[in-house]
């Protein structure tokens, strides 16, 4: 494809693309397929011969409009925001257009040092201390391996330099609540601590974890021998959004040597209001944390925030210095390389680049606030409505609804929980997912896509009740 054709294709793209969101609300929110069915409509095989790339915007579009869950909708309330605002979007055709490759400072000055600088500002803007320092990933799932390999090399002061973990007698104890996300317990199997080494500490009636069941456990482990390396706490819960007391769990970690990492990949955007900084009292402290800009605060999927108090740490432990790579730049300039696991890395700042410069910092505050009020206003109703139970109170903008009749069992509450979120998201008029907690099924709802207002929320919970209270009668 030359310059022209790109451009004259690129515009169509554009309009396409902007028409699929301009009318994404008049659309049912869940994929109206089953498993397969988008697989048989695509040809068997490739184009031998180059094809009109309008025949491939055509055939994209019916499938697109069938095939995907809106993620972008006013109506949207499953999971967690994933929103793509359309300026990032630029931001993210710019770092594919131009096709730079950070694999150091030379093979792209601009990508490097556009990326230290606008992690600067989120770091300002998140209240953390000029002692971190950041860099983006692509999840918050890398970003916590990252953590607990860096975790791990302290610890074992660099064993990867000799025998690695099969060379140690006493095996190195990751701890986390029962509330933590999937990829934490995942991050330590990846990182080869062992399920056996990894501790899963009860939590409280808020669900935050019960940080006198973590210092009891930090303690049987020492006087078993045993090496307690790495707490990862969290700040927004997947399940409820719950608050783990971070300053306490600090302090343990500083007592005994751990290493705290702060998974805050949601609600960590909530940093960025002021008046929320104070939930957040001991982050601090942590040794890193992760917040993910591309959920609630806006920048188009991939772009996880990760920053941390050892920057040089980091680099000793994720360093590869191929000759290859060497310039005569290397002492004065950053290789983000040396950040993380992948050697090349994708433009990314660009998309929060974009975002920040459409948006501005108190455009995208009064987002957030909007939708804190806008969950506040749920939260009123629910438990001002009889059967229907607040599982917790919202801290940010998920809230945790069941819907209990008079004389309903613990199994049939959750059969009927359950029961009615499925016909909500079945009559295609919004999404929501449920989540089991604490042997209780409940329905999370997610307030924070870029197009929800009020009045979404309002005929979400209209709907709710309709599904709920019908099949309860």
């Amino acid at each position: 494809m030359t310059p022209e054709e790109f451009r004259r294709f690129g515009h169509e793209l554009i309009d396409w693309i902007a028409d699929f969101r301009t009318h994404e609300r008049e659309r049912p929110v869940v994929a109206g397929v089953q498993p397969g069915d988008i697989r048989s409509r695509l040809p068997a095989s490739p184009p031998q011969q180059p094809q009109d790339l309008r025949r491939a915007f055509a055939e994209l579009g019916s499938l697109l409009e069938t095939g995907t869950l809106k993620w972008q909708h006013p109506r949207f309330f499953g999971y967690f925001p994933a929103n793509a605002e359309l300026s990032s979007v630029l931001g993210d055709l710019v770092s594919s257009g131009l096709g730079q490759l950070g694999l150091n400072w030379e093979a792209s000055p601009a990508l490097t040092e556009l990326e230290e600088h606008t992690l600067d500002w989120m770091r300002e803007l998140f209240g953390l201390p000029a002692t971190f320092s950041g860099v983006i990933q692509d999840t918050a799932s890398t970003s916590t391996l990252i953590a607990l390999i860096t975790a791990r090399e302290r610890t074992s002061e660099y064993a990867q330099y000799g025998g690695g973990l099969q060379a140690g007698n006493d095996p190195l104890i990751v701890y986390c609540s029962e509330q933590s996300h999937s990829s934490v317990l995942k991050a330590a199997l990846l990182a080869g601590f062992g399920h056996s080494n990894v501790r899963v500490i009860e939590t409280d009636d808020r669900f935050a974890m019960r940080a006198e069941l973590l210092e009891a456990a930090i303690r049987d482990d020492e006087r078993a021998g045993r090496v307690p390396c790495a707490v990862v706490a969290t700040f927004g819960t997947t399940g409820t959004t719950a608050i783990d007391p971070l300053d306490d769990i600090a302090g343990l970690a500083r007592a005994h040597g751990l290493w705290l990492h702060v998974d805050a990949a949601m609600a960590g955007a909530a940093l960025m209001l002021p008046e929320r900084r104070p939930l957040a009292h001991g982050i601090e402290a942590a040794d890193s944390v992760v917040i993910n800009a591309h959920k609630w605060i806006g920048a188009v999927f991939d772009c996880s925030l990760f920053f941390t108090r050892h920057r040089d740490h980091l680099v000793r432990v994720m360093s590869t210095n191929p000759s290859y790579l060497r310039t005569a730049m290397d002492e004065r300039a950053t290789n983000y390389r040396d950040w993380g696991i992948a050697l090349g890395r994708r433009f990314r700042a660009l998309k929060l680049w974009f975002l920040l410069y459409s948006e501005g910092v108190e455009g995208i505050r009064s987002r957030l606030r909007r939708d804190l009020n806008n969950a506040a206003w749920l939260a009123q109703q629910v438990a001002a409505t009889s059967d229907w139970e607040l599982v917790t109170t919202p801290q940010f903008q998920t809230v945790c609804v069941r819907h209990v009749a008079p004389g309903m069992s613990a199994d049939e509450a959750n059969a009927h929980n359950r029961s009615w979120v499925a016909k909500v998201n079945g009559s295609g008029g919004a999404f929501l997912t449920p989540a089991l907690i604490d042997g209780s099924w409940i329905a999370r709802v997610s307030i924070g896509s870029l197009t929800t207002e009020l009045e979404d929320v309002r005929e979400l919970w209209q709907l709710m009740r309709r599904e709920a209270e019908g099949a309860a009668r």
